[in-house]
């Protein structure tokens, strides 16, 4: 059976464009990682600072806005990562566990705020690349009576805005 030139020079054009069209969608500007939202393993995305390998919480003690060991181990990573991905502007989030007063747990939320930011600044990271907003104990990640709540709300979370 023989197959003539035309038919033949129709079935590669139809493949050629099956394979340009493919070839067009798995570059879409919907790829995740374009944007900079890809998996953790993705260098550069938001994934990959919320992950382990770099946090974006830091946890305080009670009625406290020192940070500690874990919360400066959490801040070396933080400025090492946020250094590489200068197109990262970011908000530090304050938070406090449910116990006090509402408008004392504002002040105190402002404070471990303030407090992330002077650590991250003092590390080479830009003041204007940053924004401190304390949510006080209105936003629990936990909710119950109990320290093991308590813990998780003492906290500041960086997030990240941009890219």
């Amino acid at each position: 059976m023989t197959m003539d030139f035309s038919r033949l020079a129709r079935i590669f054009v139809v493949l050629a464009l099956t394979a340009f069209v493919a070839a067009c969608a798995s570059n879409s500007t919907t790829d995740p990682n374009a944007a900079g939202l890809g998996g953790a393993g993705t260098p550069g995305s938001v994934a990959e600072f919320q992950s382990a390998s770099v946090g974006d919480r830091v946890f305080f003690d009670t009625d406290s806005s020192e940070i500690n060991a874990q919360g400066q181990a959490v801040l070396e990573r933080q400025a090492s990562w946020l250094k590489r991905y200068t197109r990262y502007s970011f908000t530090l989030e304050g938070h406090a566990d449910e116990r006090g007063t509402r408008e004392y747990n504002f002040a105190l939320g402002a404070r471990r705020a303030e407090a992330v930011k002077n650590y991250l600044v003092a590390r080479g990271i830009s003041a204007s690349r940053i924004r401190t907003i304390s949510y006080g104990k209105e936003r629990p990640v936990a909710t119950c009576d109990d320290i093991s709540c308590w813990s998780q709300n003492r906290r500041v979370q960086t997030v990240l805005s941009g890219g």
